[in-house]
């Protein structure tokens, strides 16, 4: 079976995207490339031309994702592996691939209806080394492990979702099972993965928008706190104090982005153990913060009933 290698790049649409290149440049540290043509650019971490595209279309949410394999023949042994299980898959035209700055595309919609591309062949600019928005103690942690993960909404339970992802070649499961006061049985959150990093995309916090949080790592510890000073002093809302996670270990802090849901800068991940375990709290921190993580639990909350 052909699997998906990485989470290469991700599409966002925002409202103001001048709000979003500060933002990128001056506290996630991203690299901001201007786009030709108004309303559009590009963000870098890396080697690759781009792992953020990002555009100002109003709608402040995850508008596609784009998985790697790892070659052409995979490309095609993907395609067929999916239109065998019955998922409509459209092959992009060259103009399409080019769009992307990758050899070739297919678009489909994964079990929610959100739009993913599959993609080989990236382009990677070996020849202009990244080059951070601000200071930096250390770079951004990609490698085999793709730009990082993320959180999503799901629509349709976690069965029918992960049997979805489970043709991309991605597995994992139900990794916390987290009590809330009062109500019967515990809130689940679903991980899955695709190569060494613990987990590349994960479900269950309900919400409004498609994406919960962006998880990008760091190679430093340093950085972590670097970030988080430089939130702080910005003024910037701190939706869940820095902490340690219990399933990757990864030690973060999470934050309020311009388009109104979070990212997570974090350090110190394991790789993934690639066996079943579940866990009812971090291990340490990540406490809510004042009053901007109230809605999300009280969602939670609901959704556990």
């Amino acid at each position: 079976m052909v699997q998906v290698t990485e989470l290469g790049y991700i599409g966002l649409g925002v409202k103001n995207l001048a709000d979003w290149r500060d933002f990128a440049a001056t506290v996630l540290a991203l690299e901001v490339v201007e786009e030709d043509g108004a309303g559009r650019c590009t963000f870098r971490m890396d080697y690759w031309r781009h792992r953020f595209l990002v555009e100002e279309d109003g709608s402040d949410d995850l508008n596609f994702l784009g998985f790697r394999v790892a070659g052409q023949d995979e490309f095609r042994q993907m395609a067929t592996q999916l239109t065998d299980a019955g998922v409509v898959v459209r092959v992009g035209s060259p103009a399409e691939a080019d769009e992307r700055r990758v050899l070739e595309i297919m678009k489909l919609n994964d079990a929610s209806g959100y739009p993913i591309e599959i993609f080989h062949g990236p382009q990677i600019q070996a020849d202009k080394p990244f080059h951070p928005g601000r200071r930096m103690h250390g770079g951004f942690k990609t490698g085999d492990g793709g730009l990082g993960h993320l959180i999503q909404r799901e629509t349709v339970g976690f069965e029918k979702t992960y049997e979805f992802y489970k043709l991309l070649g991605m597995r994992g499961g139900v990794e916390y099972r987290i009590p809330v006061p009062g109500q019967p049985r515990p809130v689940e959150l679903m991980f899955l993965h695709c190569n060494s990093r613990d987990h590349t995309i994960a479900f269950g916090p309900p919400g409004v928008k498609r994406i919960n949080h962006l998880m990008i790592e760091v190679e430093a510890m340093d950085d972590v706190g670097l970030a988080y000073e430089i939130v702080r002093r910005r003024g910037i809302a701190v939706a869940m104090a820095p902490g340690r996670h219990a399933n990757d270990h990864m030690y973060s802090f999470y934050f309020m982005n311009p388009s109104g849901w979070m990212c997570e800068i974090g350090w110190g991940a394991r790789a993934a153990s690639h066996q079943s375990e579940y866990y009812q709290r971090d291990s340490y921190g990540h406490e809510a913060v004042g009053g901007v993580m109230k809605g999300v639990m009280e969602t939670v909350s609901v959704a556990a009933e």
